[in-house]
């Protein structure tokens, strides 16, 4: 199994500890800056930034579901770290400041599958999840100017 990765990244033009007061916000902020391809989305516990969990299905494509059921870590300022408790997936969150406004990072990494499927999943999974990032970011920008 080789491990897969995909990131998205924006810049947006509003001071970083409201960005970062936007990104810790699972019960509120986070709902309105998912794209449709999250569904059932839903605060288990918590609801701001480190000890929140979270549950919700990622519809990456037509065909591809995850079951995601995320537990929020934060392991330095500016940093929230999701950890999927059904797989190996990981995603991770920096916010930083950037001249007069905030960088947004969202990376994310699996172990993915072996052989013909791992080979297609490497090359096209990150593409597809880039996608629905810059959704998001697109969203959390909006959030930011509300």
């Amino acid at each position: 199994m080789a491990k897969v990765h995909a990131q998205a990244e924006r810049a947006i033009d509003a001071p970083v500890e409201k960005v970062r007061a936007l990104v810790a916000d699972y019960a509120e902020t986070r709902p309105k800056i998912l794209t449709e391809h999250y569904r059932d989305y839903q605060v288990v516990e918590g609801g701001t930034g480190a000890g929140t969990r979270a549950k919700w299905k990622l519809q990456a494509t037509s065909k591809r579901v995850r079951d995601v059921a995320a537990t929020v870590t934060q392991p330095e300022p500016g940093t929230l770290v999701e950890s999927d408790a059904n797989s190996s997936m990981v995603t991770k969150w920096t916010v930083r400041p950037a001249g007069a406004g905030t960088m947004v990072r969202i990376e994310t990494a699996w172990e993915g599958a072996g052989g013909v499927g791992g080979f297609f999943e490497k090359m096209f999974a990150p593409l597809g999840l880039k996608r629905i990032y810059d959704g998001v970011l697109t969203k959390l920008d909006q959030a930011a100017h509300a």
